[in-house]
């Protein structure tokens, strides 16, 4: 095992014990919420055990100080900090011009605005409380350490023309990838022995983990790039888009485009019907690399674990292998995952 995996795993396994004292302090204090927050690059994912978890489309823009906003919703929320900066996030985003994508960005530097966007009001009316966190993130070695500064603390800010005055009292980290591991270890889609391997893919990378039966990661992969945007910048040059539009494509609109029919926004524009000319290079060049990396661990592989907002692209694709299994409603089986943790009925597991 590499160097670098070796810090991740001594530094997990700090995060854990840091983890268990949170539990602790936690059930002194239960009146005290629950958030689990899966900031991807192209969703923010967040549930609070109530519903269905909700998402907001990461991307955003900052207004001008004499710009007026358009109208805001819980899933397009409009965050005002103290020192007078508007943001604007979800899809009303881009009724302004040259929004900000996350996919694009350094999604860790971007954590406090994102825990902003997705805090509501507890019952509806309460906008003062404090809140214990559960984030993942795809690096904890790496990330932890910045997240936590942003995240832990007093937050003041303003959502959709309400005044929040939020304590986060503790922060708890997890690997992106691994929320779906637990999600899927209470589905019963996990084998009781051998070693399962985590495709995670998102909007802007995917990463894998490779897990044994009892539950620990003992290697991981991350993709910086290689998610679902990237398919979505290939096909946003080709011409049968290009020469309708008169210009090359938005890759984030082509992006949104995979979830409703691969249309182009409402130009009626559409790659339906070519989309696996780039879709099978893509698919292959992952699970070509997937083999590459866990060449010694395969004969004792007993299942490939697919999540994440991207895996709907392939579904198809591994219907009927036997190995592979896709996790229902994808998008929000991480963020499902990681409130399992919140709970005082913890699965029994580590994740060394």
């Amino acid at each position: 095992m590499t160097t670098a995996t070796s810090s991740r795993r001594r530094a997990t396994a700090s995060q854990k014990a840091s983890a268990k004292t949170t539990r602790s302090a936690r059930a002194a204090s239960p009146a005290v919420p629950v958030l689990a927050l899966d900031a991807g690059n192209y969703d923010l994912k967040f549930y609070n055990g109530h519903g269905h978890p909700k998402a907001i489309r990461s991307v955003r823009y900052q207004l001008p100080q004499g710009r007026d906003a358009v109208s805001y919703s819980d899933a397009s929320p409009l965050i005002e900090l103290p020192d007078g900066r508007r943001y604007h996030f979800g899809a009303q985003a881009y009724k302004y011009r040259r929004q900000q994508q996350t996919v694009i960005e350094n999604k860790v530097e971007l954590a406090r605005l994102h825990l902003y966007a997705c805090l509501e009001p507890l019952d509806g009316e309460v906008s003062e409380y404090g809140l214990h966190l559960y984030v993942s993130t795809p690096d904890p070695a790496r990330h932890g350490e910045p997240m936590e500064e942003q995240l832990l603390g007093l937050h003041e800010f303003t959502r959709n023309g309400v005044d929040f005055r939020v304590t986060v009292e503790s922060v708890t980290l997890e690997r992106e990838g691994i929320g779906a591991y637990y999600y899927a270890k209470t589905q019963g889609m996990i084998p009781t022995s051998g070693y399962t391997i985590v495709i995670d893919i998102g909007g802007g990378t995917w990463l894998t983990r490779l897990v044994d039966a009892d539950g620990e990661v003992i290697d991981e992969n991350i993709m910086d790039r290689g998610g679902t945007y990237e398919l979505a910048t290939a096909i946003s040059f080709d011409h049968r888009l290009t020469d309708h539009l008169g210009s090359s494509a938005d890759p984030c609109i082509v992006m949104d485009g995979f979830r409703v029919g691969h249309l182009y926004a409402d130009t009626g524009l559409a790659w339906t019907d070519w989309l696996d000319e780039y879709l099978d290079p893509w698919f292959k060049g992952i699970f070509q690399t997937v083999k590459a990396q866990y060449t010694p661990y395969m004969p004792r592989v007993t299942r490939f674990l697919v999540t994440g907002g991207g895996s709907h692209l392939i579904t198809e694709r591994l219907q009927g292998h036997e190995l592979f299994a896709v996790m229902g409603d994808p998008q929000f089986a991480n963020v499902r995952g990681l409130f399992l943790l919140t709970g005082d009925n913890q699965l029994c597991m580590t994740t060394k």
